[in-house]
């Protein structure tokens, strides 16, 4: 197939405002770009960045590509492509393996997949009462809508689950009821992600390995944020992969899927057990991915949505992501935000923009302000051939900025030293 590199338009359609590092990346290879943020306390973020539009709507037949980066967008997305529009997005079944918890386990059982077992609830006392007949160590995580509420998620310790029934207790008080949530059985192990694109036919290869960082302090301690950070890697070939994505290859064909898919496990020398999949962009996998794909990132976009067969081009060794947040992150706390963190500057200690990810920032006469409502203004990479090198390259870049109450953690990629060891001697890596 002849190569065909001419400048495109590109319409891209956030949630948040996430894709902002994307947007801007695509835009200095040369293409168009317009953005469009449907959620109104980030309709700042990229200002002065990139081309902004409020209804994207009607900017559709204006590109060559849609980008969407966030679940919810399926049932568009799909009538797009039918439309005859290239789209990088989601449908509504792979939004449906992300939002319906029951509904991804079950496609995964369906597909021959190990699962852990687990009870849907949608009342607190059915599941209180269910722990205490069935006494063992469990993880309470929220389905549907409310996976956004991230302080609900809660990884049970005690072998009875007491600590488990005292959590819902908690939360009967405070919530009085949940739409719904599970229960998972806990098992320990190594927790890895696996991700790969996927062209509407077939996974794109190389794939990409995760390790998250999901507590606020180091040492995993304090709230799950979501994320603080991650270090990665990319493989043509995984057991991993072979043994989730790989097996639901066909499914998403079906579909005419066009996107990122992830699948986040625990692996253990008994075998690996898939908890839930992210089924659009990651973040902050995204930025951390650009840092390790060495092609232009609006191209391989291109590639991807017209069904192209290729292979990414990326770095050898690993990629690390940290990070720098403000108060009220991981809370939402507007009074905070306006008060601490709202049009703060993102300062440049030099000019060394290498590794820097712009999140939740608009530009205002040359000066990086900090915007929306999150607390997430910058994202730092680094990479290498080692996860020694990456980190170190990562923090040198952090030392860079000076951003007024800031914090992030300081042992992303630490993880890797001993859950490399487990993998390779379970004969995962």
């Amino acid at each position: 197939m002849k190569k065909n590199n001419r400048k495109r338009r590109f319409l891209f359609v956030s949630r948040w405002g996430d894709l902002l590092d994307i947007v801007l990346a695509v835009q200095q290879e040369g293409n168009e770009v317009k953005l469009c943020i449907e959620h109104r306390g980030c309709r700042e973020v990229g200002d002065g960045f990139v081309p902004k539009v409020r209804k994207w709507q009607s900017h559709v037949d204006w590109a060559d590509v849609i980008v969407f980066d966030y679940t919810g967008y399926g049932k568009i997305a799909s009538e797009l492509r039918e439309a005859g529009k290239l789209v990088f997005g989601g449908s509504v079944y792979t939004d449906k393996l992300e939002l319906d918890r029951s509904f991804g386990q079950n496609e995964l059982k369906k597909h021959k997949i190990n699962i852990l077992k687990y009870k849907e609830f949608s009342s607190f006392k059915d599941a209180i009462n269910y722990v205490e007949a069935n006494p063992k160590c469990y993880v309470i995580k929220p389905s549907g809508e409310t996976q956004e509420f991230k302080q609900l998620l809660f990884v049970g310790q005690e072998d009875d689950g007491s600590d488990v029934i005292r959590m819902l207790k908690a939360y009967e008080k405070s919530w009085g009821e949940m739409a719904s949530f599970q229960l998972q059985r806990k098992v320990k192990g190594v927790e890895v992600s696996c991700a790969a694109f996927f062209n509407g036919k077939e996974f794109i290869r190389p794939v990409n390995i995760t390790f998250e960082h999901k507590k606020l302090f180091p040492k995993e301690l304090g709230v799950s944020t979501g994320e603080m950070g991650t270090s990665m890697f990319w493989v043509d070939e995984s057991p991993i992969f072979d043994e989730t994505l790989k097996l639901l290859e066909k499914r998403l064909a079906e579909e005419g899927f066009c996107g990122h898919i992830d699948i986040n496990c625990i692996v253990n020398g008994k075998g690996i057990y898939p908890l839930e999949f992210t089924s659009r962009f990651g973040f902050p996998q995204l930025y951390i991915q650009r840092a390790g794909i060495i092609e232009p990132y609006g191209e391989m976009l291109y590639k991807i949505a017209s069904g192209e067969s290729f292979k990414i081009k990326t770095r050898p060794g690993f990629q690390v992501g940290v990070y720098i947040v403000v108060p009220p992150f991981p809370y939402n706390d507007p009074k905070t935000f306006e008060l601490f963190s709202k049009d703060a500057v993102v300062i440049f200690k030099e000019n060394k923009m290498n590794g820097v990810h712009p999140v939740h920032v608009k530009l205002v006469n040359g000066e990086w302000l900090i915007t929306g409502d999150s607390g997430m203004p910058v994202l730092i990479t680094g990479t290498g051939i080692t996860m020694r090198e990456a980190q170190k390259i990562a923090y040198t870049r952090i030392s860079n900025v000076l951003i007024n109450n800031a914090y992030y953690r300081i042992d992303i990629g630490d993880r890797w030293l001993e859950d490399s060891d487990k993998l390779w001697s379970w004969g995962y890596l």
